[in-house]
């Protein structure tokens, strides 16, 4: 084996480039940049606040405006953000709706 084993082809360039670099890139155009209603960027773990009242589907019951979530999780979709409430699995709310604290 030699040295060559560490390129691999970019179809998206046309070009041999470093299996390392081309890895780097992907991973970077993975990540989605999940923006609050006023512009902060989030991330797992961020406490958000609700700027309006929502009404859960399925569960019956209304989020309150001011109401705090703990602990977010992004989903890869840069409007969407999953997390947990009171009883409430699944819940999976619009980033235009939350502010971070």
């Amino acid at each position: 084996m030699s040295g060559d084993d560490d390129y691999v082809y970019d179809e998206a360039t046309g070009e041999w480039v470093e299996a390392s670099a081309l890895k780097a890139s992907s991973e970077a155009a993975l990540r989605v940049e999940v923006r609050d209603s006023v512009g902060n960027i989030l991330a797992d773990g961020d406490q958000v606040t609700l700027i309006k009242d929502l009404e859960v589907k399925g569960a019956g019951q209304t989020l309150r405006r001011g109401t705090v979530i703990r602990s977010i999780r992004l989903t890869g979709d840069p409007q969407e953000i999953d997390c947990k409430h009171d009883g409430i699995r699944g819940l999976v709310l619009r980033a235009e709706f939350v502010r971070k604290r």
